[in-house]
């Protein structure tokens, strides 16, 4: 994670949690010209709505006025993280236990560096998924070191099994 973004969480953290939410994910990227800071949040019960959103855009906006984390001019957005959350901590890993994932790897697995399929387990060992490849159901094991980047995937095959 960047200075930027560790220092961002760590100014929303208090304000989020005190709105009893959930910080998911913080991001900073140049798009264009233009610099966008984007934290997404999330209730614990998984239905954030536009005001609590809005709640945590006008603190964070204010604790950033003060602070001043980041020189150059940027546009804050404070959102719900979608349908397709992305999977950072352990936590997340272990919510999404019995769920359709995307995970992608740092190299290759068998010869592929993206997995979807339903995660089993999530242990010492890594992330466990049942995939389907053509008409043959699988079992991988992902390594935790492996792991370049998680989500919530949506299975539109629904061969859940």
């Amino acid at each position: 994670m960047s200075k930027i973004t560790t220092e961002i969480e760590e100014l929303a953290k208090p304000i989020i949690e005190g709105l009893k939410l959930e910080l998911v994910d913080v991001e900073f990227v140049k798009e264009g010209r233009d610099y966008f800071l984007r934290v997404y949040v999330d209730n614990p019960e998984g239905n954030i709505d536009i005001l609590q959103c809005a709640q945590v855009s006008e603190q964070l906006s204010e604790k950033l006025d003060v602070e001043d984390p980041i020189t150059q001019n940027y546009y804050l957005e404070v959102s719900s993280p979608g349908a397709e959350r992305p999977l950072k901590k352990e936590a997340d890993f272990e919510k999404a236990i019995d769920q359709y994932v995307n995970i992608k790897t740092y190299e290759a697995i068998e010869g592929k560096k993206a997995f979807e399929g339903y995660l089993t387990s999530y242990d010492e060992n890594g992330a466990a998924l049942n995939m389907l490849i053509k008409t043959r159901k699988v079992k991988i094991v992902i390594p935790k070191d492996k792991i370049a980047s998680a989500r919530l995937a949506i299975d539109f095959s629904k061969q859940k099994f």
